[in-house]
């Protein structure tokens, strides 16, 4: 059994981690359209962009790529102000983080509640993307650059610069929020600014934590997972075995694929398969029987040359490997914390947060806080654990955030 096509995408398309460099070249930006305020259209009112002037922006990230940005402000605010830069997952997202399937965009509500909050915001295309959708680039060499995520990092200090020049933000209340990969950018810039060039963050945010190192991500993502969904939803008297009738019953309602997956290395017609069934007892053990069959299977143990991934994608998660993850990176950083995990998140589990927050708190910093809910995934929506649905922030992980975000201004 392996996992599909679709599922690694979704996996590699949105977990992701750091980037330490130091003589970083600086950004240069130009306006490249007019300014529109928000509330001169009845569209703009319906988006929630209503009072607020949106600025269409280029960033010079150097080696041949110019990125697309928008700075947005309210448009009767005065001065400089606190501004919140948006760092993406990982993968080549928009400015928007818009997910697939028209399920909206991670960044946009959280940009307008900021909004609201009389914050300066900054969202900015990956290099490789051309525009919203994303539409990405023909070009291989920003597609896929040599050392991906140490150019993530970057990119993202770029950004920063960027803003910290801008005659409407103020350089010292620059809050960086991540998501999944971007936490751990945040986390990373953060913890080292001037490696980076960038003043000090003002605060981090950081939705879906990348808590852990990459290695074990994936495999938790790859393998684990697999063996958590047995233990959770098959093994309904948890005592650790299957029994033939608790695997068929595990399988009612599971999608069509990931059911014949599962049946494929427990079940044989009506009985358990024989050769999962080691000891021939009749119950297959979850770890020690299904557990080894389902790591052959997915070829984790051929780490990081798992089958299936893209070579593109080994080479990000080597390079990946050799930053620190949030639990290492952001207890270097003094200023205030908010950790928010879904605790159905199978990309990054919501323990890793808990151990992220353990850590800044252990390192003395008083401002920290960290919030996991139930019912919600690595896009921070209620939705099933196992079989994930994206979907925009949910109501509550935008409060939060918006009241967080108003009591550090």
């Amino acid at each position: 059994m392996a996992t599909t096509k679709k599922y690694r995408n979704l996996t590699l398309g949105l977990t992701t981690a750091a980037v330490l460099a130091a003589g970083v070249g600086a950004a240069h930006a130009d306006l490249v359209t007019g300014r529109t305020p928000a509330s001169a259209s009845a569209s703009a009112k319906q988006s929630g962009w209503d009072g607020v002037t949106r600025e269409q922006v280029q960033i010079d990230f150097g080696k041949g790529w110019v990125t697309k940005a928008e700075l947005t402000y309210p448009s009767a605010a005065k001065g400089r102000l606190p501004l919140v830069i948006f760092l993406h997952g990982s993968g080549h997202n928009d400015m928007n983080q818009t997910l697939p399937d028209g399920a909206g965009s991670t960044f946009v509500p959280l940009a307008q509640a900021a909004s609201r909050e009389g914050f300066a915001t900054l969202r900015f295309n990956k290099r490789g993307v051309t525009d919203i959708g994303p539409v990405e680039s023909t070009d291989p060499a920003q597609l896929m650059p040599k050392n991906p995520y140490r150019q993530i990092q970057l990119d993202a200090a770029s950004v920063v610069r960027f803003a910290a020049r801008s005659p409407k933000v103020d350089p010292g209340k620059i809050f960086l929020l991540g998501h999944s990969e971007g936490t751990n950018v945040a986390a990373n810039l953060a913890a080292e600014p001037r490696k980076f060039g960038i003043p000090k963050p003002a605060g981090v945010v950081e939705m879906g934590v990348v808590g852990k190192p990459i290695k074990d991500l994936l495999t938790f993502q790859i393998h684990g997972r697999l063996l958590v969904q047995l233990h959770d939803e098959f093994d309904v008297n948890g005592d650790g075995q299957l029994t033939a009738t608790e695997a068929t019953d595990g399988l009612i309602a599971q999608p069509k694929e990931v059911a014949d997956q599962f049946r494929a290395i427990l079940l044989t017609g009506r009985k358990v398969k024989a050769s999962t069934d080691k000891n021939h007892d009749g119950r297959i053990a979850i770890d020690a029987e299904a557990g080894p069959v389902l790591r052959a299977a997915t070829g984790i143990d051929q780490y990081p040359n798992v089958p299936g991934l893209e070579p593109y994608v080994v080479n990000y998660a080597i390079d990946l490997g050799r930053f620190p993850t949030v639990t290492q990176a952001l207890p270097k950083f003094t200023g205030p914390t908010l950790l928010l995990n879904g605790e159905n998140d199978v990309q990054t589990p919501a323990r890793a947060a808990l151990a992220a927050d353990a850590a800044v708190a252990a390192a003395g910093n008083k401002d920290h806080k960290i919030v996991i809910y139930p019912g919600m995934a690595h896009t921070m929506n209620i939705t099933p654990k196992f079989t994930p649905a994206f979907g925009e922030p949910d109501k509550q992980v935008i409060t939060e955030i918006q009241s967080w975000l108003k009591s550090h201004r």
